[in-house]
């Protein structure tokens, strides 16, 4: 899966949102549709669909998921 339905990328920010109401932090990777996306990445596509909703006046028809690399980088001590 390379993109994500409205109707999937709304059941996605939902179950972030009830995980984070449940555990007080946000989840490492949630799964729908039997595709598994990282934290970086669903929080780039929420950030991209509010650019477009922002700039467009309404929601994207579909979503892509987009590779990202992770923001956290690791240092040898």
């Amino acid at each position: 899966m390379e993109s994500l339905t409205l109707d999937q990328y709304r059941k996605m920010v939902s179950a972030v949102i009830d995980f984070k109401n449940l555990n007080g932090k946000m989840p490492e990777s949630i799964t729908i549709g039997g595709c598994r996306i990282n934290k970086g990445n669903y929080i780039e596509m929420i950030e991209r669909v509010n650019i477009f909703f922002l700039e467009m006046g309404r929601n994207p028809e579909k979503v892509e998921i987009i590779e990202c690399l992770n923001s956290a980088i690791t240092k040898n001590l």
